[in-house]
C-alpha cells in the first residue's frame, strides 16, 4: 500500500514539475517528491506490510 502511495505522490510530483505550476512554498514538486521518497523507503523497510512475526507456534 505505501508503494502505491509513493508512485502516486512521485507522479503529483512529476505533474508539478512538468506543467509548472507555481504553488507555495511548501507544496513544491522536490517537497512532494522527498516525501515520496520517505514513504518509499518505509515500503521498503516493511512498514505497514500488516505480517506479525508473533504468533503461537504448534
Amino acid at each position: 500500500m505505501l508503494g502505491m502511495a509513493a508512485a502516486v505522490l512521485f507522479l503529483i510530483a512529476f505533474l508539478i514539475n512538468a506543467a509548472e505550476i507555481s504553488t507555495n512554498d511548501v507544496f513544491t514538486s522536490t517537497n512532494v517528491m522527498l516525501i515520496g521518497l520517505i514513504v518509499l523507503a518505509l515500503h521498503l523497510a516493511g512498514v505497514g506490510s500488516g505480517l506479525a512475526s508473533r504468533g503461537r507456534r504448534r
